[in-house]
């Protein structure tokens, strides 16, 4: 009969063929492998190949033991985090190399990361253009100019500013939760309750496709957490000059409970906390906006021509 039982890492079974007798490793290899797990230990066991080092030295750099490495590199073993960092830092690799990704698949990914990597958002932005022309994925589109896209988190005045914006260029203004809203049928809150946030993000780039092919000139407002789906996000950046509307924490939940809105706070005492983690979250994606402008302590009429002076001026300096 066969046994069904888990290697443990560091404990005290050996991988097979590590001074243990036949029969015992013969065993270990009729234990079915969690193909993730033997997929990573291979990639182990290539990284250590390709530096030119032994188990015995990666163990003794590392402070693991070596039947620790061997459970590992087998696909036996279930390591934590941290042995991972401490393996990734001895072979001097990005954690994505030992725990696998698309850009650690082949020499060229690697040699593309060896080249994007620590470049600043301004540098990364440029590449991301070329790659996608040299492709022609998203070949030059002469409207992106003309369709103004406000992104950030609720409160900081995208559908306000968005509304007056769109009205003084005489173009339509758009929210984008609005289009969703109309394909599913039912309300975005619908969506996640019923069917979830993934058909939620499903919805929202049909929505963004849609709004695109119909408005070649408009201000469109959008949702806070499109900019956490790369595909979407993506698209939104190449066929629109984006602009993220900035705003302190407190300014932001100031604004949307001053809107009779206040679920933020019901029930949740560190709705504070939560907002300020969410804009560090954020924070990095909503950076690669073409252009950014803080809302925070202005009037509206203040924040909505020192707004339209900004975008003008951009937009009027990429022209020249």
């Amino acid at each position: 009969m066969k046994r069904n039982y888990t290697v443990v890492t560091g404990g005290a079974a050996a991988a097979p063929g590590v001074n243990e007798p036949e029969g015992e490793g013969a065993e270990h290899e009729r234990v079915e492998r969690d193909p993730f797990i033997a997929a990573m230990g291979e990639r182990v066991r290539l990284l250590r190949a390709r530096r030119g080092m032994t188990r015995k030295a990666l163990a003794a750099e590392t402070g693991l033991s070596e039947r620790h490495l061997a459970n590992l590199e087998s696909g036996m073993g279930n390591p934590s985090v941290q042995v991972l960092r401490q393996i990734a830092t001895t072979l001097n690799c990005a954690l994505a190399e030992i725990i696998g990704d698309v850009t650690t698949s082949s020499a060229e990914w690697m040699l593309i990361r060896e080249l994007l990597q620590d470049r600043d958002q301004a540098a990364l932005q440029r590449a991301r253009l070329a790659l996608a022309q040299l492709f022609e994925q998203a070949p030059a589109d002469p409207h992106r100019r003309e369709r103004i896209a406000l992104i950030g988190l609720r409160g900081a005045g995208k559908s306000t500013l968005g509304r007056m914006l769109a009205q003084e260029m005489k173009v339509p203004f758009v929210e984008l939760n609005r289009v969703v809203e109309q394909l599913a049928g039912c309300p975005p809150s619908e969506i996640h309750s019923l069917y979830g946030a993934s058909a939620y993000r499903r919805y929202e780039h049909r929505a963004l496709e849609a709004v695109i092919a119909e408005h070649p000139r408009a201000v469109i407002a959008s949702p806070g957490g499109l900019v956490s789906e790369p595909s979407t996000f993506s698209m939104l950046l190449t066929h629109c000059f984006t602009v993220w509307l900035q705003a302190t924490p407190e300014e932001h939940m100031r604004r949307v409970v001053a809107q009779g809105d206040l679920r933020p706070m019901s029930g949740n005492s560190e709705a504070m906390d939560d907002l300020k983690r969410i804009l560090a979250g954020r924070g990095e994606l909503y950076g690669r906006a073409d252009m950014t402008f803080d809302t925070s302590d202005k009037t509206l009429a203040d924040a909505y021509l020192a707004l339209r002076d900004r975008i003008a001026a951009r937009l009027g300096a990429e022209m020249e």
